[in-house]
């Protein structure tokens, strides 16, 4: 484990130096961050026009759910995109080869290798939404709220990774799956949203189908107060086997993979 973790620091550092030798890039990250919340709030505003409500959520309410969904886009960014999209690009150009014969999961070392910091302003910006929404609130909410949604954060994540790492994985046999990925993109767009907000097949879609629910929905509602227990098992659950599949589903893949010298 020590040693992942060094690894895992090497990473972060080497792609950090790299990305900064262009650094007006954060400038425009932060730009374009700073409009795409504005134009989720403005969304969602419009929902509420004339004091009505989305799905029964207030307007407070609704901006947490808006800055998880923030924050997930921004990690989104930050890790998955930047290291999970590189899998097709290895297999198209048959440098996959190379990664299998390093002495460490290949992985790990697919899914940590790259860092990009551009995300980092989403990330920022969606906690920050998260704590001015939750202080005012009709009842604001205290520090140990935000605290009890840190574990469905996490399970989140991992569920969100697990995802993103499968669908590269299918790159072993559909070396073009970038549709696929901005599917993906396209789905998570409406974690924007309170569950609620959908009807019911949806939400049984955004559920049982692509667990969107799990990313906003069910950390603002265990944020809120409300008494999901009984969901932060099925997140747990979801998210652990998602994991435990893209595991197998990588070493699946693996046996079909020609490399670029056989």
């Amino acid at each position: 484990m020590i040693r992942y973790l060094k690894t895992w620091k090497i990473f972060w550092e080497t792609a950090i130096g790299a990305e900064m030798e262009y650094r007006i890039n954060f400038l425009l990250g932060i730009l374009t961050a700073l409009c795409n919340l504005a134009g989720s709030i403005y969304i969602n505003a419009l929902f509420y026009q004339e004091g009505k409500t989305l799905g029964g959520w207030a307007w407070e309410d609704g901006l947490i759910v808006i800055g998880l969904f923030t924050f997930f886009e921004g990690i989104s960014s930050t890790l998955f995109s930047a290291n999970l999209s590189k899998i097709i690009t290895h297999v198209q150009e048959g440098t996959l080869d190379f990664v299998l014969l390093k002495p460490i999961d290949s992985q790990f070392w697919l899914s940590f290798r790259n860092f990009s910091p551009w995300g980092i302003p989403n990330i920022i910006l969606g906690i920050g939404l998260v704590i001015y929404a939750g202080y005012h609130r009709e009842v604001p909410l205290g520090f140990t709220r935000y605290l009890l949604a840190v574990l469905p954060v996490m399970f989140g994540l991992l569920t969100l990774y697990s995802i993103w790492f499968i669908l590269g994985s299918l790159s072993i046999w559909f070396v073009k799956i970038y549709n696929v990925t901005e599917v993906l993109r396209t789905f998570m767009a409406a974690g924007r949203f309170p569950l609620d907000a959908f009807s019911p097949f949806l939400r049984v879609f955004f559920v049982a189908v692509i667990p969107i629910a799990f990313l906003t929905t069910v950390p603002a509602q265990i944020m809120l107060g409300h008494d999901m227990k009984q969901w932060l098992g099925y997140s747990a659950l979801i998210a652990v086997t998602l994991f435990l599949f893209s595991r197998w589903f990588w070493k699946f893949a693996l046996r079909f993979y020609t490399s670029a010298s056989s």
